[in-house]
């Protein structure tokens, strides 16, 4: 098996991180976020975010930890907290890991998958009866990134089976023909008229990585080489190297500085990319971003900017500032300022009972709700961070 960073840092597992929150450097900003993270956000998921009926994670809690009242459970939301818990299995302060993945991993097939047509539904209503039938790029993506993730901390064949089926329905599925894939498709696979969409692609990038990671596998590795040169070619302006949300030359476009931070990320942590010209593209996003996506008070990541760099939407989403504190830290920031960093999110966005999903253009609370979905994008952050550290 090769070892997770030999591909991409991201995959690395929650077991390396400290063996306790306890023994990480005392009073540091990392210090600070991985108590944070194994006392109050590990916990909001293995008690009130828990749906023990279904056996699958609310899609929210408000601020008082909460949930909201279900309307729907989505497979994406499903395998993101089976990556969670996977990636803490033997990690001593949660002892619950192993059998909370295993239990998510038995749900992602009991609820979501549909066995007339194959594939994955899109979400089930509050009941669990499929509710969005629809076949979504972006959810199998996911399918394929936890399951890789839940193999590589467990034995178990049909794990392996369940990864071989969704990356196979991606390749014969999905694929467009000239490198990149339909975002989504009809219940019956039956085309949509949806195209190549950024973010879904973006995300089959990173599920592609840590399925290389898991084992060398010759069709992954040329699907993953042909999906960056493609979206080198399609999606990424040339003016200033940053990756569009929507393939070039189509209206009213935009790109998110989260996403050039995500890329950067996925591309300069992996020597197989390393030649790409995705790769040498995304060092001029990272400049472009850093120069026009921060915002000039607080320093945070605004949400949407037009191709020219002008401000779209300043709201600061939590998922995009850990995307901006991995790509430093993978980028060799000075300590200093990495820890400056690090603590000035931490001031911003986390609390005593959780974390703030969103902040508009001012700084003030525009989200209280905490999805199930974010704490995925903490657990690749610190993973991340500590991962550069180690260097």
């Amino acid at each position: 098996m090769l070892p997770c960073a030999t591909f991409n840092p991201r995959c690395l597992p929650m077991s390396d991180l400290p063996r306790s929150v306890s023994d990480a450097t005392p009073s540091s900003p990392l210090d600070a976020l991985l108590r944070h993270f194994h006392r109050v956000i590990v916990p909001l998921w293995l008690g009130p975010g828990w749906n023990a009926r279904l056996e699958l994670p609310y899609e929210a809690l408000d601020a008082e930890q909460r949930p909201l009242p279900a309307q729907r459970y989505r497979a994406m939301a499903c395998a993101r907290q089976l990556f969670l818990f996977a990636s803490l299995i033997d990690q001593p302060d949660v002892p619950q890991a192993r059998e909370r993945a295993a239990r998510l991993f038995a749900s992602l097939q009991r609820h979501f998958y549909d066995a007339h047509n194959g594939g994955w539904f899109y979400s089930i209503d509050a009941e669990g009866a499929p509710l969005d039938r629809r076949k979504d790029l972006y959810t199998h993506a996911f399918v394929i990134f936890a399951c890789a993730h839940y193999r590589a901390r467990v034995e178990d064949p049909q794990a392996d089976s369940v990864l071989q089926t969704a990356l196979t329905l991606v390749r014969e599925r999905f694929a467009d023909g000239q490198g990149l894939y339909e975002a989504q498709l009809g219940e019956d696979w039956s085309p949509l008229g949806s195209g190549p969409l950024q973010n879904p692609l973006m995300h089959l990038t990173e599920a592609f990585l840590a399925t290389l990671a898991l084992r060398d596998d010759a069709l992954t590795r040329d699907a993953l080489l042909a999906l960056v040169n493609a979206m080198q070619a399609r999606f990424v302006d040339p003016a200033t190297g940053v990756v569009l949300e929507k393939p070039l030359g189509a209206a009213d476009n935009w790109f998110e500085p989260g996403h050039q931070f995500e890329w950067f990320f996925l591309l300069h942590g992996s020597p197989l990319l390393a030649t790409t010209a995705l790769h040498a593209s995304l060092e001029r996003a990272f400049e472009f971003a850093l120069a026009h996506g921060l915002d000039a008070n607080s320093g945070a990541v605004s949400a949407m900017l037009a191709a020219d760099g002008s401000l779209l939407d300043g709201t600061q989403r939590i998922w995009a500032q850990a995307e901006y504190l991995r790509a430093l830290a993978l980028r060799g920031t000075e300590p200093q300022v990495l820890n400056e960093r690090l603590g000035r999110f931490a001031e911003r966005f986390l609390h005593a009972r959780g974390w703030h999903e969103c902040l508009d253009g001012q700084g003030r609370l525009s989200r209280s709700d905490m999805p199930s979905t974010s704490p995925y994008h903490l657990a690749t952050c610190y993973q991340g961070v500590i991962a550069q550290g180690r260097r």
